[in-house]
């Protein structure tokens, strides 16, 4: 029997309900509240732990070098700035101060010049490819195997990149110079400031041939279209390309080591290079 004032039992129930539901609503906020503060920072974190790095690349690993970066990209979430131009231009922005993180270059001189300069990482200095020079035309049987179409004379315009500036260019004048051709040649070379620019005058038609890069015309799984003459490296110094670090931080030396992977190394070959 209960006393006349006490509560009746559903309503004690009905009391209890409601302070449990508001129990749990408060729970739940607190929960969610927890969660996005969590998940904000979490994002802050990610955003403030990935970088932009501006890496100075050689314009003969214009396609190797981009697919590398969009992996790295892919698997870091850093971003790469890529900047193409000749070896020897790279080399003056450097020294007088432009902002870049790594140098990908075409020789071995310039990387060393740094390092000896003060103005690279000392130690960091690695060769990641050799080069190939090849003679190409766009047209099929224009160029035999043995390059005998340069003594031929048969043309009127022959591309090659500028022998101050660039490697591939100086290459090709060490070959046109083995065979006594260079003085031959003067009026007819068609001169690029980069190899990206000799093989532009090539591909476009405003030289019949040219020395080029064969990490130009060499697609993975792709025949190469023209014709070409893969000059033999005896007439020519090798073309030890080398990279050097610039800025010392964790983005930069990250991508230097996957650049030196064993995957990347088989990007670097499929693209026309020999490993270093």
């Amino acid at each position: 029997m209960r006393a006349g004032n006490d509560p009746p039992l559903y309503d004690i129930l009905v009391s209890y309900y409601i302070w449990v539901a508001l129990l749990v609503h408060e729970y739940k906020k607190t929960m969610i509240l927890r969660f996005l503060i969590v998940s904000v920072l979490m994002l802050a974190s990610a955003q403030s732990m990935a970088a932009e790095l501006r890496v100075a690349v050689a314009s003969n690993f214009t396609r190797a070098m981009i697919t590398l970066a969009n992996q790295f990209e892919t698997d870091t979430g850093h971003k790469v700035k890529l900047v193409f131009g000749s070896t020897g231009k790279h080399y003056a922005q450097i020294r007088n101060g432009a902002p870049f993180d790594a140098f990908f270059s075409a020789d071995m001189k310039r990387p060393k010049l740094l390092e000896e300069e003060g103005l690279a990482v000392p130690g960091s200095r690695f060769s990641y490819a050799l080069g190939k020079l090849v003679l190409w035309s766009p047209k099929a049987g224009y160029i035999d195997p043995a390059g005998k179409v340069l003594s031929d004379g048969n043309f009127y315009h022959l591309a090659i990149a500028n022998p101050k500036l660039a490697p591939y260019g100086r290459a090709a004048r060490e070959v046109l110079q083995s065979r006594g051709l260079w003085n031959a040649m003067k009026g007819k070379a068609v001169r690029g400031e980069n190899i990206g620019q000799a093989f532009q005058f090539v591909s476009s038609g405003n030289a019949e041939l040219g020395f080029i890069a064969y990490s130009q015309i060499k697609r993975p799984g792709q025949s190469i279209i023209g014709s070409y003459w893969e000059v033999p490296q005896s007439l020519y110094t090798p073309i030890v390309q080398q990279a050097v670090l610039l800025k010392d931080n964790e983005a930069t030396r990250a991508f230097i080591s996957y650049v030196r992977s064993k995957p990347a190394l088989e990007i670097i070959q499929d693209n026309g290079y020999d490993a270093p």
